[in-house]
Order: structure tokens, then sequence, then C-alpha cells
């Protein structure tokens, strides 16, 4: 089967919502702090992140969502995978290009469908991006992609553990 990867509307907006949820609930589990995990991913505000996700993706910010090849799957289960892509928003911005966000429901891990969520965000151009403080898979994945650690760190304040950047410079074309 395969997996459909399109730029979102503001018809994506509340399954991709529920895919931004779900995914934290999976990939930070073992991360943070359950009680906080719990709070912060509840998914009786999924009106509120459906909103904001309406609101960023009329605002222009690019979101390429991946979805469920299963047919009639519930809205919690149609976006599979998403990554955004955009300007680096840091004072001292390493590159012009920031990846805000690669994220891909815990079915789909290993699958190739993260890199394939990276490809088209970013593709091979330069890029900056944060993660969170000991996210060993991730930290890995974005190794295989070039991305290196450049020493800053911040508190993130949501989820209460430290992020670390990472940057890459720009890619060769594959032979």
């Amino acid at each position: 089967m395969d997996i459909e990867i399109r730029r979102a509307t503001v018809e994506d907006a509340e399954a991709g919502a529920w895919c931004h949820l779900l995914c934290w609930q999976e990939a930070y589990a073992d991360l943070l702090d359950p009680q906080r995990l719990k709070e912060k991913t509840d998914p009786a505000g999924i009106g509120r992140r459906t909103e904001r996700w309406v609101g960023a993706i009329e605002a222009g910010v690019v979101r390429w969502l991946a979805f469920n090849p299963g047919k009639d799957v519930p809205i919690h289960d149609r976006v599979i995978g998403f990554s955004s892509p955009g300007p680096g928003r840091d004072d001292d911005a390493p590159t012009p290009l920031e990846l805000y966000s690669v994220y891909a429901r815990q079915a789909w891990w290993g699958t190739g469908l993260g890199q394939r969520l990276m490809d088209v965000a970013i593709g091979r151009e330069a890029a900056s991006l944060w993660l969170l403080e000991g996210n060993d898979r991730a930290l890995a994945f974005y190794r295989r992609n070039g991305f290196v650690e450049d020493g800053a760190r911040v508190d993130e304040e949501y989820f209460g553990v430290p992020e670390i950047r990472m940057v890459r410079p720009a890619q060769k074309p594959a032979r």
C-alpha cells in the first residue's frame, strides 16, 4: 500500500492534531514524567489543538502529512505522520531553514516514513532543528541524516526537559 504524503489543508487539521497528540504520547512515553505527559497530551484538549492547527495552516505554516493507507480509519488514525519546515526562529539561527518537526506514529517506526517526511520537508538543504535531550531514537535518526549537535541547549518549558540544537550543512546529491 502506498502512503500518500501531501501538504496539509484546513480540512486535515483535526486529523493532524490527533496525530500530533498521539505521536507525543508514543515518542515521549519513556522520556517525560508520566503525569506531565498525560496533562500535556490530554485528548480532552483536541478542540484547542485543532484550532491551533487551523490557525497555523491558514497563516501559511507548511505541514506535510502522511495518510494511513487503510480504508475507513477513524479520524485519530487518519494521519500517521507529519513534518514541518520553516525559517530559522533563533536569533543566532545557524541556517536559514529550520526543521520544526518530524513525527511518525509508533506503528510506522522503522518503515522509512520518517525519512520520507523529512525529505519532503527539507530535502538536501542545510537546516537546523531542536529535539528533547535524551530522545535517543530521534538523535540517531538525525545523525544518520548528517545533523550534529552544535552545543546550543535551552530549557524547554512545555515539557520541562532541555532541548538541544542540531545542524547540518547542505547535502550533496545522491549518485
